[in-house]
């Protein structure tokens, strides 16, 4: 479908229309005369702007606001049930979901267990409590995206380290997905998502790049390059954690074999406990400090071939480890890393939940606006 050409009345509707409707999404709650006094157009056409896009069904009535002298003036906003998307992270043992719309307001977050019927179920299961946990109706809902502990390739559709999603086929997952829902699927690497919201509510906002190390159960490295993630050819840029360790890093850990034995979610509890120390890296001021002085001289390891190979202007320490460890752990693998790369910039995490669900979340709520903006381009003149 091609639409109107450029500089026709068509097209002008369309351009107006568009205007309106992103002021609306921008600012929430306007009139026809604030539309028209941010557009800087004439009240004549923002009045024929507002008609078109409340006949659609795509803006309607909220309220009123006082004109002074003359009758109140309705105010308008985006049906934001019109287009909805929700945004799952997928873990070896539950699913967390939650509703998107074009407001981008935050919803709650439902959990519901990972059962492993089929792929199908499990995210049905998910879409079905996000909207039952928001009130709203999950006929509407016209796309999902699912963050999983593996890496989708997107020349084949083939899902690779998926150890912890049992019952999930490695090939055709996206369309098998997409055929049994009958709406628009997603898949990425929970850590690329986990970079997309650091990008936009975190620690790597404001940097022309970052490198996100996400230390959890298992490890993973995204690559954020000036806004964009480094995903590889075969989508599995960023498996960290099958990296053999130097041999100058065997004191830390003589059974260790790569940085998963060494920085995974097993090691790090088991250190935690030698000091004493809950999984929650409760207890002791001085044994935590013991604890993260140690895990500082393991994660800094890490970081090094990251230094080594990317470069990059700032390493973010993310994931259940980087989050407990705070900026604390991140002060101290900037000391351990020092002596031999001089000032790098290693951070905490600046996304303080959920980054997963997050970083889908930016990525729906892009979705659902587009979506509204193909309306409007279908409006009738």
């Amino acid at each position: 479908m091609t639409g109107p050409v450029r500089g026709t009345p068509g097209w002008l509707r369309e351009t107006n229309d568009r205007t309106a409707l992103s002021l609306l999404l921008e600012h929430g709650v306007l009139t026809r005369n604030r539309i028209g006094e941010l557009s800087g157009l004439s009240k004549p056409t923002a009045a024929q702007m507002v008609s078109r896009l409340e006949t659609a069904g795509l803006i309607h009535v909220v309220g009123e606001v006082s004109a002074g002298r003359g009758p109140n003036a309705a105010s308008y906003a985006v049906r934001t049930d019109r287009m909805l998307a929700v945004a799952v992270d997928i873990d070896a043992e539950e699913l967390r979901s939650t509703l998107i719309d074009a407001s981008g307001a935050e919803r709650p977050i439902a959990v519901t267990p990972l059962v492993g019927r089929s792929p199908e179920d499990d995210v049905r299961a998910a879409i079905d409590a996000a909207c039952d946990a928001a009130g709203a109706d999950p006929q509407r809902v016209g796309a999902v995206c699912i963050g999983v502990q593996g890496a989708l390739d997107p020349r084949t559709d083939e899902l690779t380290y998926i150890e912890t999603l049992p019952g999930w086929p490695k090939q055709g997952i996206r369309r098998r997905l997409q055929d049994a829902l009958g709406i628009e699927v997603r898949i990425d690497n929970d850590v690329n998502l986990a970079a997309l919201a650091e990008r936009t509510d975190g620690a790597g906002r404001d940097t022309g790049g970052f490198a996100l190390l996400w230390m959890g159960d298992g490890l993973g490295l995204s690559v954020d390059q000036g806004g964009s993630v480094h995903r590889g050819a075969s989508g599995g840029a960023g498996e960290i954690g099958y990296l053999p360790i130097p041999r100058s890093a065997a004191e830390l850990d003589p059974d260790a074999r790569d940085l998963q034995d060494l920085i995974g979610g097993p090691a790090v509890a088991d250190l935690a406990a030698a000091h004493g120390l809950t999984p929650a890296l409760d207890g002791d001021p001085d044994a935590r400090e013991g604890f993260l002085a140690e895990l500082a001289r393991r994660v800094a390891v890490g970081v090094v071939p990251v230094l080594a190979l990317l470069d990059p202007e700032l390493v973010v320490l993310g994931g259940p480890t980087g989050s407990a460890g705070g900026p604390r752990l991140a002060e101290l693998v900037t000391s351990e890393l020092r002596p031999a790369w001089g000032e790098r910039s290693v951070v905490a995490t600046g996304v303080a939940a959920h980054p997963v669900l997050r970083g889908a979340r930016e990525h729906l709520i892009g979705e659902v606006r587009e979506a509204l903006f193909a309306e409007v381009s279908r409006l009738a003149p």
